[in-house]
């Protein structure tokens, strides 16, 4: 994710302003501070802070090293009026047309919080979550993803038990939109759900295609992820910015 926005700062050739959601999408905050690009990618959260690690868990809604704070309402007041070029939120269910359902589960009555408003104030939208639910097993070494044991519950639906964000609107309205998981990454387009990267040593038919509910496109082109990214050490997110803010 960290890696999807540098490239978004180097395409734009400017900082950009990004809100994160609660769970992976505000771990993403310490990875941006860690990459020493802080200074490119502003970070904000639904309650008010900007700039700063966001804290997680219980915790979200906090920041450490914010340098300002704004009430939750005007906050969401800029989100709706567009003041930011990107959102990275979390998801639990996405189905072929791109539709999201965040939270909401048969018997249950979870609200669906600010991500509405977020989401479709977004030009550019990354989606960020693991691929299945459940007990899993999963080992990052030597630059590839082992998947020893998955999850038994598929994230990737034939249908959304309740659509939050609609892929055919945002589609629509031009945004830019990724689904980003651990072992596959999809966007979003005119036609459904396209796979556009696999980690590596990932097998698409096993480990994608066989967890899903639905069959997405899939170009003769995918490509593999970074295999920086399985890795403990920096990307040097900072050099990728500061050669393409140089050109």
């Amino acid at each position: 994710m960290a890696l999807e926005l540098a490239s978004l700062v180097a395409s734009l050739g400017r900082p950009i302003l990004v809100n994160f959601g609660i769970g992976i999408p505000a771990d993403v905050t310490s990875v941006i501070a860690e990459e020493g690009i802080d200074e490119f990618i502003y970070t904000t959260v639904e309650s008010g802070p900007f700039g700063g690690v966001a804290l997680t868990g219980s915790d979200f809604g906090a920041s450490r090293g914010y340098f300002a704070v704004v009430p939750m309402a005007d906050m969401f007041t800029n989100y709706e009026g567009g003041i930011i070029d990107a959102a990275s939120l979390g998801f639990m269910q996405v189905d072929e047309s791109g539709n999201v359902n965040p939270a909401f589960l048969s018997g249950r009555m979870p609200g669906a919080g600010g991500f509405p408003v977020i989401a479709f104030g977004a030009p550019n939208l990354y989606f960020a979550g693991e691929f299945t639910a459940g007990e899993r097993r999963i080992e990052v070494s030597e630059g590839t993803l082992k998947i020893i044991k998955d999850g038994k519950v598929s994230k990737f639906v034939k249908k959304v038990y309740k659509i939050v964000y609609s892929g055919s609107y945002g589609v629509k309205k031009g945004q830019k939109v990724l689904f980003v998981t651990e072992r596959a990454v999809f966007k979003l387009g005119d036609d459904g759900i396209e796979l556009v990267e696999v980690a590596p040593e990932v097998d698409i038919e096993k480990d994608i295609l066989a967890k899903m509910e639905f069959k997405p496109r899939i170009p003769n082109n995918v490509a593999y992820m970074s295999r920086e990214l399985f890795s403990e050490k920096p990307m040097n997110l900072r050099n990728l910015i500061s050669e393409a803010l140089r050109k």
